[in-house]
């Protein structure tokens, strides 16, 4: 059974895909049932009766590692496919982690303003690449183009046909200077960060990243969506398109958790994507009450400094994932799920439950 097509939504693209109005006001509805649940109790509450879900769900305890599928009803499936699913703005820890490549190459240093990489307007001023990377240069989450008119009529990716044209001729009206700005998630930031990559490197930002992820990471599942896969559903992109930085990467559990991986142990292109760059403190109390703290930021990774890890999350318009790592206690989860962000209870809120249980059970 197909799924409806859905109207994309700008909103699913960003971080906390559950802050989509639709969960919201489901989740408050329902929060103290919610609180009480398990982590598979939420996913058999989500998809109960939806016969095309398939949710995948990956843990690291220590040097334990195991992998469950799950369809309607949250019934556990026998499979040996490694299901392709958007992952959403996961792509932005993505670019981070080609940010930091580039730091350390001595390209970029996170202290320049983004004019000293790209050709703007020289009266206004900008902010810097490490504001861009930490959600707090001042830009908002996205800013209207006249594509984004017959996208959303036509029940698609609201970035699709953004050019880098349009973004280059946005940062060019835009005077936010450098100032002190808290957080607001902007996946235009990340955008103007694959042009400033674009700049560096002299190569498209696609071919960048996917050449990372395969060369770099050795993922080899992993990369720029070619919008098709073994499920349905799946985002238009168009080559070249500004956001695809900002959240168009597909992948599939075995490369999600191959990458948890990666982040936990030191390896040389996260060890300062995952430090502390700046306080953020932007959880709101019903969060904070399901364990989604945002105390902090890296290149790209939320912190929560109660619980003691690192997180992020995507959402498009029917996928929704979370990763999430504690490496000191060499701790992971990932879910991975077939369903809109917005429809009952999204991965994040499951993947913080099981960050709570599997640390409650230690690694």
């Amino acid at each position: 059974m197909k799924k409806s097509k859905k109207k994309a939504v700008a909103i699913t693209a960003g971080v906390l895909a559950l802050a989509a109005v639709g969960a919201v006001a489901f989740m408050k509805s329902k929060l103290d049932k919610i609180l009480e649940m398990t982590a598979l109790d939420t996913i058999k509450y989500t998809t109960k009766d939806r016969v095309d879900a398939v949710v995948t769900v990956g843990l690291i305890q220590g040097s334990q590692m195991t992998v469950k599928v799950y369809g309607q009803n949250g019934e556990e499936l026998v499979t040996d496919t490694n299901h392709i699913y958007e992952v959403g703005s996961l792509t932005k820890t993505m670019t981070a982690a080609l940010v930091n490549r580039a730091c350390s190459e001595g390209l970029i240093d996170l202290n320049d303003t983004v004019d000293k990489y790209l050709k703007l307007t020289p009266s206004n001023s900008y902010p810097t690449i490490e504001k861009l990377l930490t959600h707090t240069s001042g830009f908002k989450g996205y800013y209207f183009e006249k594509p984004m008119i017959s996208n959303h009529l036509n029940g698609r990716n609201d970035f699709y046909g953004v050019s880098k044209d349009m973004l280059l001729n946005r940062l060019n009206k835009l005077n936010t200077g450098n100032g002190e700005y808290g957080f607001k998630y902007s996946n235009f930031g990340y955008a103007t960060l694959g042009l400033v990559l674009e700049s560096v490197y002299g190569k498209d930002y696609t071919t960048l990243l996917n050449d990372f992820i395969s060369g770099d990471l050795g993922l080899g599942h992993t990369g720029i969506s070619k919008t098709k896969g073994d499920l349905d559903n799946y985002w238009d992109w168009a080559d070249g398109d500004a956001y695809i930085p900002a959240g168009a990467v597909t992948s599939d559990i075995e490369d999600m958790m191959r990458y948890a991986q990666l982040l936990m142990n030191d390896d040389e292109h996260f060890g300062r994507c995952r430090e502390k760059h700046k306080m953020i403190n932007a959880s709101s109390g019903m969060y904070k009450s399901m364990h989604i703290n945002m105390d902090s930021i890296g290149m790209g990774w939320m912190i929560d400094e109660k619980n003691g890890y690192c997180w992020h999350n995507g959402g498009t318009g029917d996928y929704n994932c979370y990763l999430a790592f504690d490496a000191e206690n060499q701790l992971a989860v990932v879910v991975l799920s077939n369903l809109p962000p917005a429809y009952r209870i999204p991965a994040t809120v499951t993947g913080a439950k099981y960050m709570q249980e599997i640390s409650q059970h230690g690694g």
